[in-house]
């Protein structure tokens, strides 16, 4: 559970973790003769990264960050038959209006990280003003928190899961959030088979756009694409307590924005040595109407419901009013995040004729994975010591646990439009704690929507439209497309000035001019260095444009 280590007296109780807590109750063993091992490095909600896959040697798990660079398929538009549509809504078949739905068969287990720029700045109100609440912003308010050549910003994970900003200790140190822009106050964390300790900041102002405006050198094009907010208190990571804590942006940011996530536009940067590979996300205002649109809605919901505002917890003992929690989308102290409105699940071999429906499906946009709770695992006659396949997951402070994996025969989402539908899909079997008291009936992770564009829009507070998510197939693309930033549709003098600027670049030792999108072949794995290999792909797609 979540608690508060700055002042004892006043025990603080908080109905629900800053992020969500995973737990399995029955832990499974990964010692099955035969079955092989395959190390990965995937996100599970909860700051959990899965290190190892166990399956039998004749069905090893997809993994898309294991596979080559695929092209993407075109989806198209299906009736579905009589018998399916039945299977997708009991009373589909009483009814004359078709159910159409794209569906996407075998996705991976694991989708996209979607990594995003983070900057940091000392925007917030006079404590002697008594306001708690955040204020979002279309642009950076405030000053940075350091003068140096570093750059002003971090890294971190747009993250709808997590009901608060976490900052962790190395991008805190070099964003200059430590000493005085941090409280007494700590709070407990936990997570995947652990908990650790982190401090609570000062107000301070959080702002974000995608890794696309990370120019290759390291720095920032510009901030003017950047939203946010500010007033705002966050998790801070500690040295020595919590030094693996994630940096994530949680729900409190994209309850007052869109975020437009294209997956036809991957962009890979470094930063501090370390490469982040994401789809570009562009951040619109929810009343900007140059915020793209896709025909296909999904519902959502922010839950529990009646969050009225975004909002720190004040210290009562503190002279300055200090916060004693990050912020949080509070209504009762709801620590709201966003739902599903509603999920269809069918197996083969269980007992139901049509799907069951659940409506505890959390939209997690830092799960890789897909998972289900117990009570589905009951209803679809899961048995945990017969998995498909198993899977190890590191907490944040190294601890281990292996869970049972199974491939669920379909998965629909409806939506206004077409619905989203899969088919055998792998999924992860683990019980997480709700925002709305007991468990989750699942998490709808990013493996899901590795084929498509999508925007998330916000909302669901008072007086704010409820949020949805609009989603449409990812467009042709062109590889050798690499300029302007996720391309413009046509290989051009524009493409060839990029790519010249990069010439004999390498990866390692990094060139000063190293340019990832340059590195294009082999295009099943790039080679880390910018040469003929690479103009001869361009060469290929010259005066190509998508159709």
């Amino acid at each position: 559970m979540l608690k508060n280590k700055g002042f004892s007296d006043l025990k603080i109780s908080f109905p629900m973790l800053l992020i969500a807590v995973v737990f399995w109750t029955s832990v499974v063993q990964a010692d099955r003769p035969g079955w092989q091992r395959q190390e990965v490095d995937l996100r599970v909600t909860g700051g959990g990264r899965i290190k190892a896959i166990y399956h039998p040697p004749d069905k090893p798990v997809p993994i898309l960050t294991k596979q080559k660079r695929r092209q993407r398929r075109r989806l198209r538009r299906k009736a579905l038959p009589p018998e399916a549509a039945s299977r997708l809504m009991p009373l589909a078949e009483e009814s004359a209006v078709p159910i159409f739905a794209t569906v996407i068969d075998s996705p991976p287990i694991d989708g996209f990280v979607p990594w995003i720029a983070v900057a940091v700045t000392d925007k917030r109100y006079p404590w002697e003003n008594w306001i708690f609440e955040a204020n979002d912003t279309n642009s950076v308010e405030g000053n940075y928190l350091t003068t140096g050549p570093d750059p002003n910003y971090a890294v971190g994970i747009f993250d709808t899961g997590a009901s608060a900003h976490v900052i962790n200790h190395a991008a805190a140190t070099q964003a200059g959030l430590s000493g005085s822009y941090l409280t007494s106050n700590m709070i407990e964390v936990s997570g995947v088979a652990d908990s650790v300790w982190a401090w609570v900041s000062q107000p301070i102002g959080i702002f974000v756009d995608g890794v696309g405006a990370i120019e290759p050198n390291g720095l920032l094009y510009d901030t003017s694409g950047m939203v946010g907010e500010w007033n705002v208190a966050v998790a801070v990571g500690d040295a020595v307590e919590s030094p693996n804590l994630p940096t994530v942006i949680g729900s409190p940011l994209p309850v007052y924005f869109a975020a437009h996530f294209r997956n036809d536009q991957q962009i890979t940067v470094t930063h501090n040595s370390e490469d982040f590979n994401s789809p570009d996300i562009f951040f619109y205002e929810l009343s900007d109407p140059c915020c793209p649109s896709y025909p296909n809605v999904i519902p959502l919901e922010m839950r529990p419901l009646g969050g009225v505002s975004v909002q720190y917890i004040f210290d009562p003992f503190d002279p300055w009013l200090s916060p004693a929690s990050p912020s949080i989308i509070v209504g009762n102290l709801s620590q709201s995040v966003f739902f599903v409105h509603r999920v269809f699940l069918y197996e083969e071999a269980s007992s139901a004729p049509y799907p069951l429906s659940y409506q505890r499906f959390m939209f997690d946009t830092g799960a890789q994975v897909t998972v289900v709770g117990s009570r589905v695992a009951a209803d679809m006659g899961l048995d945990p010591a017969d998995p498909n396949f198993e899977v190890e997951i590191q907490g944040v402070t190294g601890g281990t646990i292996t869970v049972p994996g199974f491939y669920i025969d379909s998965l629909e989402i409806p939506a206004i439009g077409e619905w989203l539908g899969f088919t055998d899909i792998p999924v992860i079997l683990l019980d997480v704690f709700s925002p709305e008291g007991g468990t989750l009936d699942g998490i709808i992770g990013m493996n899901l929507f590795v084929e498509l564009n999508f925007v998330l829009r916000g909302g669901g507070m008072f007086l704010q439209d409820d949020p949805t998510l609009e989603f449409g197939p990812i467009p042709y693309h062109i590889i050798a497309d690499i300029f302007p930033r996720g391309g413009d549709g046509v290989v051009d003098f524009l493409d060839l000035a990029v790519f010249v600027k990069a010439w004999l670049a390498t990866k390692e030792p990094r060139s000063d001019n190293w340019n990832p999108k340059c590195d294009m072949a082999p295009i099943s794995n790039p080679d880390g260095k910018v040469d003929f290999r690479d103009f001869a792909v361009l060469a290929e797609y010259w005066r190509d444009s998508a159709p």
